[in-house]
């Protein structure tokens, strides 16, 4: 399971990487917010978990994972087979990975400067 799931993240951050303008704000802070914020609802709209709407950042959000999760059902049919635990620990390990990837392995000094 451990490898299948570590064989997807690297599918879902293929296409992140390709598709999703998002994953570049100038900000180590931005970029933290939105993985958690759009992956944990991507990972909702999957579960077919209620999703909070309550906010313009939470609506703001929402759009992108609606596209995201749309995108991955389309992409990779798999997906819709996964049980609702397993896109859950999947969607955990994606987050995992596109933040080491945007935020800590990034070479983009900006992410850091304060004065930026």
């Amino acid at each position: 399971m451990e490898e299948m799931i570590k064989d997807h993240v690297e599918e879902l951050v293929d296409y992140i990487m390709h598709r999703c303008l998002w994953q570049f704000h100038s900000r180590a802070w931005d970029r933290e917010r939105q993985n958690a914020e759009i992956l944990g609802k991507t990972k909702q709209l999957l579960c077919a978990e209620p999703v909070d709407l309550s906010t313009p950042d939470d609506r703001c959000y929402w759009v992108d994972a609606v596209a995201l999760a749309n995108g991955f059902k389309r992409r990779f049919p798999w997906i819709n087979s996964m049980e609702p635990k397993n896109i859950t620990l999947l969607m955990q390990a994606l987050k995992e990975r596109m933040d080491y990837l945007t935020i800590t392995k990034s070479l983009n000094k900006e992410l850091t400067d304060p004065l930026y």
